[in-house]
């Protein structure tokens, strides 16, 4: 496999799963944090190293506010929710956890700025090119 062929299905299997487990022990309250009772975080993804020994999950909480102070909370916590992971999702070797802001959503909002810029406006608000009834005649005649 080259570099840039992806995640393997391994990889993309067993983070779905690590996410999900994340996910809901974020929503239980599993993890008793002041920090975290505060906000809802949503875990929109986790990405495995091709060993699957490290995780990298990505979290975001509600609104985007707050990012610094839940990270670190998460990270406060890493050794309970690395067990809690290892657990509940069946695994020889249960992951190294690390976690870092998803910024899906930052880059998204960028491309829909772009998208909504005058430029792109201008080349998408032209008007198609018409060919004339006689053209097209003309064309069906040469037939």
């Amino acid at each position: 496999m080259g570099k840039d062929s992806g995640p393997s299905q391994r990889q993309l299997r067993v983070g779905e799963l690590i996410r999900h487990a994340l996910a809901e022990m974020l929503a239980r309250g599993d993890i008793h944090d002041d920090v975290l009772a505060k906000h809802v975080v949503t875990v929109p993804e986790v990405r495995l190293s091709p060993d699957l020994k490290l995780a990298t999950c990505y979290i975001m909480p509600l609104g985007g506010q707050d990012v610094g102070p839940v990270l670190k909370a998460l990270d406060a916590h890493k050794r309970h929710i690395r067990g809690e992971i290892a657990h509940r999702v069946n695994l020889k070797y249960a992951p190294d956890i690390r976690f870092r802001q998803d910024e899906s959503f930052d880059e998204a909002a960028r491309i829909d700025a772009l998208l909504d810029s005058e430029a792109v406006r201008r080349d998408t608000d032209r008007k198609p090119l018409r060919i004339d009834q006689d053209q097209q005649d003309d064309d069906h005649d040469d037939d």
